[in-house]
């Protein structure tokens, strides 16, 4: 389970049963102007309201819109106060099962009848737990309170009844005009009314929104923007109706009525509370969403909570040793009715029963209870802290990795959630967005296509295309005095078909010089600065710019363009906005001859179906060009433009501000008018950008994938520009089997191509044989374990269109088993929508473990939607990282989140809960078994300090710093081995089977804890020959002997040795004598003489060498079978992690035979022993690129041949096991 991702939330409010995950958890604050606000799980100061199907507002009316009960600007991200603190915090830690349960036993042991421990051996480590988290919460909440007063205390400057007055964020209200100026923050969601900029333009930064720290233009619509007097603005009356509270950050639909008339309202005439007004002097608001209702509060909802495997496993587990306790307790409870009713009966006289019992029945009765309040130390509270402890402790250890830093933009990796580390550890499918994420999301205009003609390649005298190093100088843009010095190209064709002036060249350049939303900024005189929403546009308009088209400003009705060195300006009269949708945006604009004229640029497969049909050559000729430009793996537009007469577009122009005007289906009505205008265009060419592979991606990838990871790369890109990206980062390779590529526009045909996949790897695996023939293996297993089992590596490459079919109800399988048995999948033109619905197929289908990686806001349902999200903090600002689980900066960090702090992090908590669950089963058992001889009374075997000590104090650090420090191998070995990772996507460290083991062998070692005390006390002496049997010398010798053998085993279980680790087990060991000296002192009896009774029983007790014999028989008979199965399955059956290990020893003694070597100085033969020590064939496997694939399994000389297949049958076991769908996809390991 992972908590929330989004700031402030309540951290404790979604715990799985039996857990307190989150009680160590941090979730991260997102500044809302200079102090920060917490957004996240809001009491607000509005009372809930029935959902508004509208939203009215009207202008300087606040008796009209008071009737509505709108919300205030209040806003209370705290939850509590001074009185409500302790009852609404404990009611709420109560509401989870864990305390609860605790707080149930509690309660039991204040029945005097039934316990038979004291109550504080349980209220000290609730009243601890409890403790600890209202600490958290109270600072928690004591910031909320702060930043809450900070922000709602802000002044506002609001026209109140013709006067401009400063009032308090708070007690602004819907319908107020509000007063902006430069650099402050926005109080509330507002409608622009007028600006200090002409026609009624001004300048935000959304970074609180979106993470995009680019300007951003609004401007308010024509009618109110010269309202900019007050005396105007008091006399405004117009009325808003529109949408009501959303989170949809990116629109808005909404109608000014004034004055009889009726204006459309869009989000680009809105600022959102967030938002900071930039490079604007002042400008007025009219407030449509206050307090809650803004846009901003209004995306701080719940995410998807995320809860490991492990947890639910606990879950289980959990449940179950709660089953087995009951079945002990109610064995020992018939046990005891019989023995009341056969031996009890005939003690009446010197024991007799509590006034309360009449029957032997209902002192079993009562048994039971008291039996449930003993044993329910197998599961004890400090399990769950210890559990987020250790969590707390790897997340840390991720924000401290200096290896996952990145120096270039000082942005560390941060593990935004505590709760999934050891999820890293079981990886087994991971989805990648491309661009941003496997690239740098830097573009660079590299090539294009002008009427038929390609630019961008320059060639040597004999023809052929000149590579990189060795092409001549840049173009050189001196010409330009306004060029931008950082741009290069080297094709100076291109250059000298502008200087000619070539119509299609210059109108090619026009385009780009138009048909985008870039922001200009001028600081000092020809020095330009471009702010642009995407990378792909700024790189296009400063390719414009470069190339004597110079974008110099705009305004809402002009854009002004220096060509050649002439300005002229154009008046815009239409912008058709580019969406996931329609992949495409237009400008329509008139030319000063008076000229209309439609510039469109977007994806190949849309515009290249609205092109005239008098364009068919030069369709094919560019068609050309564009595969080219894919296949070397850039980013391609198609540029076209059409004429338009003046008739049509008033016509059309009315028609548009119509459907602009309507309040349902706004966005279908404008996308249908947009669709007629954009067709039967004129072809220009086409652009094609690069978008360089972020550094060591192809490494990344190579180590992922030897590790048994699937990697699947989800793009809108088209398909040619990800095959190729494909290739480039070797998830493609030359010696693949085959590349199977869907792009079938129907059912049939996407079913087919499927269909002939499966069967071609089908046809490979029958041709290898093995022994069996298709139809066998058919019959014999699964289809996703045949499928398995191929022979030779396969790759998937499918469309957007093709995806859409295969993801229907009735193919989605079969996609995921073609999928499934590829090595890389490569999904194109795909919508985030589709990325989202591909990981949710996976995960349905699929027990594995799913990562979903991405750097743009089209991720975030990707990232959401997996078991782990990871947010690349790149160019398209931080939505992915805010919606994310782990965050950094370069995707080559994911290898050491995985292989590394992944791996650590499940390997640490599984050898926590082994020993943890051993360690208490060892414990509590003990009383199981002296309950048949005590006349199953519910005594204790322990001092009842003692049981309340051992798991908070004696053994907690111990195994603390186990599950935080331990390793098994060191880090660079981790990365070397990338087969290291496989146990735990096969689950192997820790599952039912291990549990079952771990009870098992507390239960043994309890077993002979208490029975060769008791053997050996039934006829030992003391010294001075008297009886040394007793019930408190029993007690201390269970006692020591059951910390001294968790001391040793937990020693045995530790490998990696730390100074800390020494320090607490040692420790632990010093403080349990240091304890039970002083309770047996003569000091506490003195001062307690009622709870300390036994004075100086230790010290006799453990002056006797019988003790001691007794003790360290005990340890070693409960030890040396665990030495001795290790030692043996070391030897026998070592798997991947002991050969490593193994071959580190190997080296180490090596090299200081080496050092050695040198002392001696030898000068005969200087002949190396290298060639001697190294097995054949290895130079020509270096030379063919393929040991990369191999380097995993080098050591393969050092183990037996069992090691390897015991791994093999495991994975085959688990895909048989699984179903279809949901078996593991995943090659079986070579040998």
């Amino acid at each position: 389970m992972r908590t929330s991702v989004v700031p402030g939330m309540d951290t404790l409010s979604a715990v799985p049963l039996f857990s307190i995950s989150g009680l160590f958890s941090f979730p991260y604050r997102v500044s809302h102007g200079i102090a920060g606000t917490l957004l996240g799980e809001m009491a607000l100061c509005a009372k809930k309201r029935p959902p508004e199907e509208e939203r009215r507002a009207r202008a300087n009316d606040r008796e009209y819109n008071e009737k509505f009960q709108y919300a205030s600007n209040c806003i209370k991200t705290s939850k509590y106060n001074i009185l409500t603190f302790l009852p609404v915090n404990l009611f709420e830690q109560f509401q989870e099962v864990a305390n609860t349960y605790f707080l149930f036993l509690l309660i039991l042991q204040l029945i005097p009848q039934i316990s038979s421990l004291s109550w504080f051996t349980t209220i000290v480590p609730l009243v601890l737990v409890l403790t600890i988290t209202a600490v958290k919460d109270a600072t928690d909440d004591y910031f909320r309170h702060k930043s809450d007063n900070q922000v709602n205390n802000r002044q506002s400057q609001v026209l109140i009844n013709g006067i401009l007055q400063q009032e308090q964020w708070m007690n602004v209200c819907v319908g107020d005009i509000i007063k902006l100026e430069n650099n402050q923050f926005v109080a509330a969601d507002l409608l622009l009314l007028s600006s200090s900029e002409p026609h009624g333009l001004c300048y935000i930064e959304t970074a609180e929104l979106d993470g995009e720290t680019n300007m951003k233009v609004r401007q308010a619509i024509p009618v109110t923007s010269e309202l900019g007097d007050i005396s105007k603005l008091a006399k405004f009356d117009g009325e808003v109706i529109c949408e009501p509270p959303n989170n949809k950050l990116d629109k808005f639909s909404g109608t000014l009525y004034w004055k009889e008339n009726k204006f459309p309202l869009s989000n680009q005439n809105m600022l959102l509370r967030g938002c900071v007004l930039r490079n604007t002097e002042w400008c007025f608001g009219l407030v449509i969403f206050a307090g809650p209702d803004t846009k901003l509060m209004q995306n701080s909802g719940r995410t998807k909570f995320k809860r490991t495997s492990i947890d639910r496993l606990m879950n289980t587990l959990v449940l179950w040793i709660f089953g087995f306790l009951v079945c002990m307790g109610v064995i020992l409870a018939i046990g005891n009715a019989i023995w009341e009713h056969e031996v009890g009966t005939r003690f009446q006289v010197y024991l007799p029963w509590d006034e309360a019992v009449d029957s032997a029945f209902f002192s079993g009765f009562l048994s039971f209870w008291s039996y449930i309040i003993i044993l329910n130390t197998v599961v004890p509270i400090s399990l769950y802290v210890s559990v987020e402890v250790i969590r707390l402790g790897h997340s840390y250890f991720i924000n401290w990795d200096k290896k996952m830093f990145c120096m270039k933009k000082r942005t560390p990796a941060e593990a935004r959630t505590t709760t999934l580390n050891e999820e890293l550890g079981q990886v087994e499918y991971i989805f990648s967005d491309k661009t941003g994420t496997l690239t740098q999301n830097i573009m660079v205009f590299n090539k294009c296509s002008i009427n038929g003609r390609s630019y961008g390649d320059v060639f040597d005298v004999l023809g052929h295309k000149a590579e990189l190093g060795e092409r001549p100088e840049p173009v050189d843009f001196s010409f330009n005095p306004l060029a931008d010095k950082k741009f290069l190209f080297w094709d100076p064709s291109l250059l000298e078909a502008v200087k000619i002036g070539d119509p299609h060249t210059h109108e090619f350049f026009r385009l780009l010089s138009l048909c985008h939303t870039v922001m200009s900024e001028e600081k000092n005189e020809g020095e330009l600065y471009y702010k642009a929403q995407s990378p792909d546009e700024g790189a296009l308009v400063t390719a414009a710019r470069n190339f004597g088209f110079v974008f110099r400003s705009r305004t809402p009705k002009t854009i002004t363009v220096h060509e050649m060195g002439t300005a002229i300006t154009y008046q815009l009269l239409a912008i058709l906005d580019f969406n996931n949708i329609r992949k495409r945006m237009s400008v329509i604009v008139r030319n000063p001859e008076g000229k209309i004229r439609l510039y469109c640029k977007g994806a190949d497969t849309i515009l290249l179906d609205r092109l005239h049909h008098s364009t068919q050559e030069l369709l094919n000729t560019t068609m050309d060009h564009l595969n080219e430009y894919a296949g070397e793996g850039l980013r391609t537009l198609v540029l076209a433009y059409k004429d338009l007469d003046e008739e049509y577009y008033e016509e059309w122009a009315e028609r548009r501000l119509q459907a602009s005007l309507a309040q349902d289906s706004r966005e279908d009505r404008l996308a249908s008018i947009y669709e007629e205008v954009e067709n039967n265009m004129m072809l220009l060419g086409a652009t094609a950008i690069e978008d360089k592979l972020q550094q060591g991606v192809p490494e990344t990838i190579a180590l992922l994938t030897l590790a048994n990871i699937k990697i699947w790369v989800l793009t809108g890109d088209k398909q040619e520009t990800a095959v190729n990206i494909g290739y480039s980062c070797k998830m493609l390779t030359d010696d693949m089997t085959e590349v199977f590529i869907v792009t079938g526009h129907t059912v049939l045909e996407v079913r087919e191509e499927l269909r002939k996949a499966r069967e071609k790897m089908m046809d490979s695996s029958r041709s290898v044989g093995n022994g069996f023939t298709y139809q066998e293996k058919l019959s014999s297993s699964k289809l996703t374990s045949v499928l398995e089992a191929v022979a030779g590596e396969y790759a998937l490459v499918i469309n957007g269109h093709s995806l859409a079919h295969a993801l229907e109800a009735d193919m989605e399988l079969e996609f995921l088993e073609t999928a499934c048995a590829c090595k890389a999948v490569i999904c194109c033109r795909v919508t985030p929508l589709q990325k989202a619905q591909v990981v949710e197929l996976v995960k349905k289908y699929k027990k594995a473990v799913t990562l979903a990686i991405g750097d743009g806001a089209n991720d975030v349902s990707m990232i959401k939607t997996a078991h782990i999200g990871v947010g690349i903090s790149g160019q398209e600002g931080i939505q992915a990282v805010l919606a994310s689980d782990y965050s950094f900066s370069q995707f080559k960090f994911l290898q050491r989140l995985l292989l590394v702090h992944g791996r650590w992090s499940y390997l640490r908590m599984c050898k926590f809960l082994c020993y943890f669950f051993y360690k208490n089963f060892a414990f509590t058992m003990v009383h199981f078994w002296f309950g048949f001889f005590c006349g199953f009374s519910a005594q204790t075997v322990y001092d009842q300090y003692f049981i309340t000590l051992y798991n908070i104090v004696y053994t907690s650090l111990p195994v603390l710093a186990m599950g935080v420090f331990d390793q098994d191998v060191p880090e660079q070995r981790s990365m070397e081995y990338p087969k290291l990772y496989e146990p735990g996507q096969l689950n192997l460290l820790f599952n039912k089977r291990e549990f079952f083991i771990c009870i098992a062998q507390g239960i043994y070692t309890s077993v002979l804890m208490f029975f060769i005390p008791y053997g050996v006390f039934a006829d030992a002496t003391r010294d001075d020959g008297t009886q040394l049997a007793d019930y408190q010398s029993f007690a201390v010798t269970v006692a020591t002997s059951l910390v001294i053998v968790v001391s040793v085993q937990i020693g045995l279980d530790t490998g990696y040795w730390t100074a800390i680790n020494h320090f607490f087990i040692w420790g632990s060991l010093a403080v349990y004598f240091a304890i039970l000296f002083a309770m047996h002192s003569n000091g506490l009896f003195d001062m307690f003489p009622n709870q300390f009774r036994f004075v100086g029983n230790a010290q006799n007790t453990l002056a006797q060498p019988t003790v001691w014999l007794t003790i360290v028989l005990t340890t070693v008979v409960c030890i040396m079978p665990v030495v001795a199965f290790r030692f043996l399955r070391l030897n026998l059956k070592p798997d991947l992690s002991d050969t490593v290990r193994y071959t580190q020893l190997v080296r180490k003694k090596q090299k200081a035979q080496h050092r050695c070597m040198r002392r001696v100085g030898r000068t005969g033969s200087r002949r190396s022993g290298y060639a001697f020590s190294h097995q054949e064939g290895f130079g020509e496997l270096i030379m063919s690129g393929k040991n990369m694939r191999l380097s995993s399994l080098a050591l393969s000389g050092f183990t037996t041949r069992s090691s390897s297949s015991w791994i093999e049958s495991l994975r085959r076991k688990k895909s048989d096991s699984a179903s279809s769908p949901s078996g593991g996809a995943d090659k079986p390991l070579k040998g």
